[in-house]
């Protein structure tokens, strides 16, 4: 019998190899059916509210008191954390990624982080830190309106070329560099805007306790 966690794992490598890469501004790669269905609608289901937040000037990390990670605790007490956490901490799941993404990630940490984001949100355009070795974002939020919520990609000018599709257990990778822009241009939210950000990041991360596993590198 598949265990929930070979059964993400098993979703997402299914998603990975039917992605759409494209090649401009950057390399990017779409997702669909990221998940299991009832895995998605399980994290959206989480029994945690928006934070309350008022403007984020642009930045995640003005909120970062009320950000909200599948760490330690929270792999105790949902059992979706830890099945995503488990699946996304696999050899089989992190040798699929170095090999469709060109990268390598021996040596980082699994980071989930859980986002809801409301009226008034806005990201800058930014490239991600240099200790990010991958990024992927899988959205969750359902119903009318939210079709328009996709991450912003950006030239090197930090011109919008593309906006990445927003619907439920859709997503993106890319792998950050230097020219990896990224943001959200401030635009309605009527509702809660749902996702998970997964990174996989370097030893020289800091905030050890947004780590899935932090004693546990990829091997």
């Amino acid at each position: 019998m598949t265990s929930p966690a070979a059964a993400v794992a098993q979703s997402f490598l299914r998603c990975l190899d039917g992605s759409q890469s494209a090649a401009q501004p950057y390399r990017h790669w779409l997702l669909s059916n990221a998940l299991p269905e009832d895995s998605a609608d399980a994290i959206a289901a989480l029994p945690w509210g928006p934070p309350p937040v008022s403007d984020t000037y642009g930045k995640r990390e003005t909120n970062n008191a009320s950000r909200t990670y599948f760490g330690a605790e929270n792999r105790a007490k949902y059992e979706v954390c830890e099945q995503v956490a488990q699946a996304f901490q696999s050899r089989a799941v992190t040798d699929a990624i170095q090999t469709a993404c060109a990268v390598d990630l021996s040596g980082t940490n699994l980071r989930i982080e859980y986002c809801q984001d409301t009226e008034g949100f806005w990201l800058e355009p930014h490239t991600d830190i240099g200790v990010k070795k991958y990024t992927m974002l899988v959205y969750l939020s359902k119903g009318p309106g939210c079709e328009d919520w996709g991450t912003d990609v950006l030239d090197g000018t930090k011109t919008i070329v593309a906006r990445a599709p927003y619907a439920f257990n859709e997503g993106l990778i890319f792998i950050p560099g230097t020219d990896t822009w990224h943001g959200f241009a401030k635009r309605p939210i009527n509702g809660v805007r749902k996702s998970i950000i997964v990174n996989y990041v370097s030893p020289e991360w800091r905030a050890r306790q947004e780590l899935c596993f932090p004693d546990q590198p990829i091997a």
